[in-house]
């Protein structure tokens, strides 16, 4: 028989992502809606391991659904990495009476997640990350508002770029994961989008384009770049050389983090939460909360980190085709 969870942590780990409090607040209201109590870990899994431990209440997430950030801080933490910090963590749970963690982040904090599932706690994952680069789901928390703010600043940077005849490339993030770049590219009708999955390097062919266009007659060429290809400044200098055309770049950079959360956000980080907290409380450990074919469903962690993910192939084909 599974063991009955009485006190529930919630932490955040990774980089942030709006709709993170959405996810705070349901697991905290959830939980106190079945009778459990819950603990706040600030600052992720240093904080863990540095006892950065509070009691939440209701009172504790009231007016946080629309916030951007995380209320309960977030870091990266080496230490939490080795057996060691793993093994400090879980004693520290038992230490403060926590049963169970409820863990918003990305593939890494899902790995932390996995190893205090092994040494007794147990643990559900949330998938919190503006890259949508987590494979076991559709969705991640942040990823609706971190797109929709980079599309709101491409607009704006095409109406200067129009004004002034320019080449344009914006440089959006994703270090490794080019979803937001194309995504942009398609709602915003770039000319060209480039992806850490897809980019070939072949700088040439893009001043062929700029040529092209221009002796056709068009007033703006709009390139996306992601985070992961890097190196915007560089790529503008050399094409406004090789051109003629004049060339600028601009890098969105952690805007696209911030922020009040889309109305998707809200209702899905909301809607995870809750299921998180419900899976703990029927005995569920070492599983990830995932939005799949338009259904709430969980995955065992074990499954999810095995999963790979690319950029969906004819999303990519007409990026290119429809320009």
């Amino acid at each position: 028989m599974a063991k009955e969870i009485n006190t529930i942590g919630v932490l955040t780990s990774g980089g942030d992502a709006p709709g993170m409090n959405a996810a705070i607040r349901a697991v905290v209201r959830q939980a106190l809606s079945k009778g459990k109590k819950v603990k706040g870990i600030k600052r992720g899994y240093a904080g863990l391991l540095n006892e950065e431990i509070i009691d939440m209440d209701a009172k504790s997430v009231s007016d946080t659904i629309s916030r951007g950030g995380t209320i309960l801080q977030t870091a990266r933490c080496m230490e939490f990495i080795t057996p060691e910090g793993q093994q400090q963590g879980a004693e520290i749970c038992k230490k403060h009476g926590i049963d169970a963690i409820v863990v918003i982040g990305g593939d890494g904090s899902f790995q932390g997640a996995q190893k205090l599932a092994a040494l007794g706690i147990n643990t559900i994952g949330l998938p919190g990350t503006i890259d949508l680069d987590i494979a076991c789901t559709d969705y991640t928390i942040g990823f609706d508002t971190a797109v929709n703010t980079a599309m709101e600043a491409i607009d704006k940077v095409r109406d200067t770029s129009t004004s002034h005849e320019r080449c344009s490339i914006i440089e959006v993030m994703g270090r490794g994961a080019g979803h937001i770049a194309l995504w942009c590219g398609l709602a915003n009708g770039a000319e060209e989008v480039l992806l850490p999955e897809k980019y070939d390097y072949d700088e040439q062919r893009l001043i062929n384009q700029v040529i092209d266009a221009r002796r056709y007659g068009k007033q703006h060429y709009i390139i996306i770049n992601a985070e992961g290809i890097g190196h915007s400044q560089s790529m503008a200098k050399r094409i406004e050389e090789a051109t003629g055309v004049e060339t600028r770049a601009t890098i969105l950079g952690h805007m696209q983090r911030g922020g009040s959360p889309t109305c998707k956000d809200r209702v899905y980080a909301t809607t995870m939460g809750a299921m998180a907290v419900d899976l703990l409380c029927e005995g569920k450990s070492n599983r990830v909360v995932a939005h799949k074919d338009g259904k709430f469903v969980d995955f065992d962690i074990d499954e999810a980190l095995a999963m790979k993910k690319s950029v969906d192939e004819y999303m990519y084909q007409i990026s290119r085709t429809l320009v």
